[in-house]
């Protein structure tokens, strides 16, 4: 228990020192992580289900080569494309604002830094605050950012894989 304690204590020190920056760059890289969670959880989980819903409702068609089949095949694949796709957009836009409100951080770091200068700053102790809250957002928005990059990419490519698949199973013989 005190290990827990410890831990929250520095997370807390942490956080503080990073500035109120520092919150939004949490939260944003709590919603990229839920949502990459989400479409983990959707590909592996939800998918199979889906996918055998749609592969059942093409298999019930009798004729598949006319116009109406072909046009049938494309909504249901487009509308597996939807269910699979949900949400990465949203993750890769996640990855692109955590370094920019780590550079947000930087700005009001040195905004800090500037103010105690001005004020003929020769506390020490308040430059460093300046300085940590100008760097850590900053680097909490790369770690961010390349931990989502990660992420998305393989959760692009997952998708594609998947609906690569999907199409290969909906069939045109008949």
């Amino acid at each position: 228990m005190d290990a827990l304690d410890g831990t929250l204590r520095g997370l807390q020190a942490f956080l503080q020192a990073g500035g109120p920056v520092l919150y939004a760059v949490a939260v944003l890289t709590f919603l990229m992580w839920t949502l990459v969670f989400d479409r983990l959880w959707y590909l592996r989980v939800v998918l199979p289900h889906d996918l055998a819903a749609t592969v059942a409702a093409w298999e019930a068609r009798v004729e598949r080569r006319s116009w109406h089949a072909r046009q049938l095949r494309r909504a249901l694949l487009a509308r597996l494309d939807a269910r699979v796709r949900r949400n990465v957009a949203l993750i890769r836009a996640c990855v692109s604002l955590c370094p920019l409100l780590g550079l947000l951080g930087t700005v009001t770091g040195m905004v800090v830094v500037f103010e105690v200068l001005a004020l003929g700053g020769g506390d020490t102790r308040s430059l460093a605050d300046g300085v940590a809250r100008a760097t850590i957002p900053t680097m909490a928005g790369m770690v961010a950012a390349i931990s989502g990059v990660f992420a998305s990419a393989w959760v692009a490519r997952a998708a594609q894989r998947e609906l690569a698949l999907a199409e290969d199973r909906l069939t045109a013989n008949h």
